[in-house]
């Protein structure tokens, strides 16, 4: 395999570790669910300089699964053993008397080209197995990127799901005071490092949106005149127009093959949704109707698309073919409904519900059954799914002279978790996965 940009090559692992076919290990059931206990010793090196970055790495993988919710990563300072030699068969005994179900081993080593070679095996402690194993290449600075592709690798192999830490956010950076706020376009990690500034902050940015398909994303600035619509490759910096539409479009997102752009253009006093064929430029108008149509998002599958609409009096979820049509509503309790997003894996649509003097995070089935709301307060919005759906990251405004941040909840509701930025933070949204 060769990962985006060809910063590293992944080659299988030997034949004197040959993986066994298993299952997941991990049954992760809703009401009943306990974390994995699972040991990730540090990495060892060829050189002490190896050594370091192998900690690192170790440091990064740690933090990727413990956020997950899913694995309970066990302190090393319980350890009763230490992995010196990558390539001796540990002494499970030792590893099972810490309660550890599984155990990550690896090795940082400086080649002679420069480059650095990153292993690591997933064995099974209960029966002395190995689970999966990897070794890449790739240059030194990207050190980070390897530890989020080998805990990808461990948490697919263990939960049976694709991962989603080998991925980038984009959102809105925000600095200054409140009536004078700056907001920038900022591009980071999953986990909120190696942070980049995509726009001066010149201009007013709002709502991007990555393309499933591509590096890419599509956002709204207002600078002078109307606002418009961008496409922003955030790997060259190239930057072009959708459109210049007249008076105000809103919430412009990709299609799922990133060959469209749907969109909410207000005319007069109501809005309706539109999509663009970004080969074509041509514009269809998907809806007409007295109301406020606005936050359009499609279904993986490219066949629906979700959005809200006050056309019942106040904001409701809808959802309808994606070449326009009968509109059904799904959303049916208390309170106004906003900013829906379809998951990847097709099984919910997110919203942010508004009542009771609290904004809700929730998630729903796309014929509306099952809502379930995953975090309340004040003042929640903008859900946006990991690649594998099983994550949502929404941002959080208590008000008053403090700024918004960033949180992560899964969709069971039960690991909220702060994202670390460098000031305020709002808007984000997931990119796909980068191998």
């Amino acid at each position: 395999m060769m990962a985006t940009g060809s910063t590293l090559a992944a080659l299988g692992s030997g034949p004197a570790f040959a993986q066994q076919p298993q299952q997941p290990r991990l049954r992760i059931d809703p009401n009943e669910f306990q974390p994995m206990p699972i040991a990730i010793p540090n990495f060892v090196g060829g050189t002490p300089s190896d050594g370091d970055v192998g900690v690192g790495v170790t440091q990064v993988i740690t933090n990727n699964l413990k956020r997950s919710g899913l694995f309970a990563p066990i302190d090393q300072a319980a350890y009763i053993d230490k992995i010196i030699n990558f390539d001796v068969v540990p002494q499970f005994n030792n590893w099972k008397s810490i309660n550890a179900q599984a155990l990550v081993t690896g090795r940082m080593t400086r080649q002679a080209d420069g480059r650095l070679k990153a292993e690591f095996r997933l064995w099974e402690v209960a029966t002395g197995g190995t689970m999966a194993g990897q070794q890449y290449f790739t240059q030194p600075e990207n050190w980070r990127r390897i530890a989020h592709i080998i805990s990808d690798q461990i948490y697919e192999r263990l939960t049976g799901e694709k991962g989603y830490f080998d991925s980038r956010v984009v959102f809105i950076d925000e600095t200054g005071a409140k009536e004078r706020r700056v907001k920038r376009l900022a591009l980071m990690d999953q986990d909120g490092f190696n942070v980049r500034f995509l726009t001066r902050g010149t201009d007013l940015v709002l709502t991007p949106r990555f393309s499933p398909s591509t590096q890419e994303i599509t956002y709204m600035e207002f600078g002078q005149g109307d606002p418009r619509v961008y496409l922003l490759n955030i790997e060259t910096g190239q930057r072009e127009t959708v459109g210049n539409f007249p008076g105000m479009s809103f919430s412009p997102r990709f299609s799922p093959d990133g060959q469209r752009v749907i969109m909410s253009l207000q005319q007069g006093g109501n809005s309706n949704l539109f999509v663009m064929d970004l080969r074509s430029t041509s514009t269809t108008r998907l809806t007409d109707t007295p109301a406020i149509d606005t936050s359009p998002s499609y279904a993986p599958d490219g066949s629906q698309i979700c959005f809200e609409s006050d056309r019942g009096g106040k904001p409701q979820i809808y959802v309808m073919p994606a070449g326009g049509g009968q509109a059904q509503r799904i959303s049916f309790g208390d309170g106004q409904y906003s900013t829906p997003v379809w998951s990847p894996r097709g099984d919910y649509i997110a919203f942010t519900k508004q009542g009771g003097g609290q904004f809700s995070i929730g998630i729903m089935k796309p014929d509306g059954s099952g809502e379930r709301l995953l975090t309340s307060g004040f003042h929640n919005e903008g859900p946006t799914f990991a690649p594998n759906g099983r994550v949502i990251m929404f941002f959080r405004d208590p008000g008053g002279n403090a700024g918004p941040s960033l949180f992560t909840v899964d969709i069971s509701g039960r690991f909220e978790q702060r994202v670390p930025t460098p000031g305020f933070a709002s808007d984000p949204a997931w990119s796909p996965l980068l191998s």
